[in-house]
């Protein structure tokens, strides 16, 4: 694999992210403040949230500055591994099985809201995905809660549409690759993670690629003990199960079919999972390099160098701008907390 565009640096870990509160009937879940909180037992890059516009609306996003207070993507500049992590271990630690890799988190467990990185929008903010003109929130499948970990994606990475897998027969979703976090933390929308790879799910939705891979935040307690998807069946009973389960019907209440999978629906291992992310992460390099068919992806970025894509930090600062402002939220439609039993 060619080096990587990005290099990251260390410092303090500063993290703004959304404010969520328990509330009474259906009032709102979220407030138009940002609360800072520091995560310092690791020095890494640190990343701020910025909130834009009306939470629970469709002009709600979500958008990142870096250390130095500039503009950037998340799916672009914020680097495929956490190599300032890397250097951060004990010599005697430091085995080369043990990279991490930064994880953008879109939804918190147990939440509902379709959050995801906005991939046809200059800087690529979070948004909650719209379809037909409504909000899009994931059902209550029994006995399930909304999503069963803290979901996202990693950065620097795309499942390329022109891409056919050799495996599935199946090309990419057009995404960065999606990530399941089954730490213990409740993390926060806008939340960069990193997270220990584990394993890897061959969803097939709708026709397309839609790979899954299972990590676990560095920082968990048992982060130290997971190595590999074995570990997690041995040490987390049913746990693997319920995320085939979650995957499987999650779109059947909207009136769908039940997804399919690669490998009989078969967790695959650490190390194809590693190999995944190293493909998916070429293919952007090529996306981001203007040297493949760009399927209406944004690709605006402030420090890939190689990229045509390449900004200033006042041109990426104007995009925000032109945002609508923080405001005061709509309420959560109460049919979000329905249960369904299929």
């Amino acid at each position: 694999m060619r080096p990587l565009l990005l290099q990251s640096s260390s410092g303090s870990v500063l993290r703004t992210v959304l404010g969520f509160f328990p509330t009474c009937g259906h009032k709102l879940v979220t407030r138009p403040t940002a609360v800072s909180h520091l995560y310092s037992s690791r020095k890494m890059m640190h990343y701020q949230a910025v909130e834009r516009g009306s939470p629970n609306t469709p002009n709600y996003r979500v958008y990142f500055k870096n250390s130095e207070g500039n503009y950037i993507s998340p799916f672009h500049d914020i680097p495929l591994i956490a190599e300032a992590e890397q250097q951060d271990l004990p010599a005697k630690k430091a085995k080369k099985s043990e990279v991490l890799f930064n994880m953008v988190v879109e939804v918190p467990r147990w939440s509902n809201a379709k959050m995801e990185i906005a991939t046809q929008e200059p800087l690529n903010p979070i948004m909650q995905d719209v379809k037909k003109g409504k909000l899009r929130y994931v059902a209550n499948i029994f006995p399930h809660k909304g999503y069963i970990w803290n979901y996202g994606a990693i950065p620097q990475t795309w499942e390329d549409p022109n891409h056919t897998d050799s495996e599935t027969k199946c090309c990419g979703d057009n995404d960065p690759i999606d990530v399941c976090d089954i730490g213990t933390q409740v993390c926060s929308i806008g939340q960069v993670i990193q997270v220990k790879v584990l394993g890897i799910l061959a969803m097939i939705d709708e026709g397309e690629m839609d790979w899954k891979v299972i990590a676990i935040n560095a920082e968990d307690p048992d982060a130290k003990n997971l190595n590999n998807i074995d570990d997690v069946c041995k040490s987390r009973p049913g746990h693997l199960e319920a995320t085939v389960d979650w995957f499987r019907k999650y779109k059947v209440p909207d009136g769908k079919p039940e997804n399919q999978f690669g490998f009989n629906a078969q967790f695959k291992d650490k190390d194809f999972a590693v190999e995944m992310i190293k493909s998916t992460h070429e293919h952007w390099r090529a996306l981001v390099q203007k040297e493949t068919n760009s399927g209406g992806i944004e690709c605006k970025n402030i420090s890939c160098s190689e990229s045509p894509f390449k900004c200033k930090a006042e041109e990426a600062r104007y995009v925000v701008q032109l945002t609508p402002e923080l405001s005061s939220g709509q309420c959560v439609p109460p049919e979000v907390d329905k249960w369904h039993f299929v």
